[in-house]
């Protein structure tokens, strides 16, 4: 019987890696991943997580102190890991991240972009114009420039996989957080735009909406018992997540079991049904 063939690129983004490397512990050797915000909360476990797997990874975030603490504790349980400080809202500052991990591991197969601002916690109508376009450039525009620099360097590779992070405040806003909902909102339209154009060119794109997970990032979220109760109440779940919980999801979309997966953003929030 007749079958159609696929372009190359296509199916690399559909899975051209054998189905029983798919499983295995070291399901991402050879693969070298790019996580921003790596150093702490869910980019440190994400980091770890893909280390474990095979990956070598090269991590960023704002402060040089907070890399080099990262990716020592990292390479203290034996992972290839290096990274540099990078605020990814600077053009230039990203443009010297993935060149340096390029010349460090001469590749980039997996981009984690996880880098995320949230410097308003009120009503919606006190965040001012300065803190709308702050939160959109460094949550959203960092992001799409970020995939504009790696698709090149995947496509050598013969495809890559990309995994935006967004939050579930983007299909339900909380209260508080109007500019940070908007904008991880804006990233679930991000991964359902860039997939149709991506996945012809062997490049998965897709997200991961973690619910609210116990972070330094998140702590005006839960160190307070009766905010904590409130968001838990407003989001219908029973407890916080982890880092490591979350890291798991980003693992299966960067790696071969997630082979016809794209263009989706996962939640993983412990059963919250979002309104939107």
């Amino acid at each position: 019987m007749w079958r159609p063939s696929l372009p190359v690129s296509l199916r690399a983004a559909l899975g051209a890696a054998p189905l029983s490397s798919a499983g295995t512990p070291r399901a991402l050797e050879g693969k070298v991943a790019l996580v921003t915000a790596g150093t702490d909360g869910i980019g440190v476990g994400v980091a770890e997580a893909l280390g474990v797997a095979g990956a070598r990874v090269f991590i960023s975030s704002r402060r040089a102190q907070n890399v080099q603490r990262a990716v020592e504790q990292l390479r203290g349980r034996g992972l290839q890991v290096s990274g540099v400080p990078c605020h990814v809202g600077r053009a230039e500052e990203r443009e010297r991240m993935v060149q340096a991990a390029l010349d460090t591991f001469g590749a980039i197969d997996i981009l984690v972009s996880n880098a995320a601002v949230n410097p308003h916690f009120g009503p919606a109508l006190e965040a001012d114009e300065s803190t709308w376009d702050k939160v959109f450039q460094v949550n959203v525009t960092a992001a799409a420039m970020l995939v504009r620099l790696v698709v090149p360097h995947m496509e050598k590779r013969g495809g890559g996989a990309i995994i935006l992070m967004s939050s579930i405040a983007g299909y339900q806003p909380m209260t508080g957080l109007a500019p940070y909902s908007v904008s991880k909102a804006a990233l679930l339209a991000l991964v359902a735009a860039l997939s149709p154009e991506l996945l012809p060119r062997g490049i998965r794109v897709n997200g991961v909406a973690p619910g609210l997970i116990r972070t330094r990032f998140s702590a005006a979220l839960w160190q307070d018992e009766a905010v904590r109760e409130r968001a838990l109440k407003e989001l219908g779940v029973e407890r916080l997540g982890t880092p490591q919980e979350v890291a798991q999801a980003v693992l299966f979309l960067a790696s071969p079991q997630a082979a016809y997966v794209a263009g989706q953003t996962l939640l993983v929030a412990g059963g919250a049904r979002p309104r939107l």
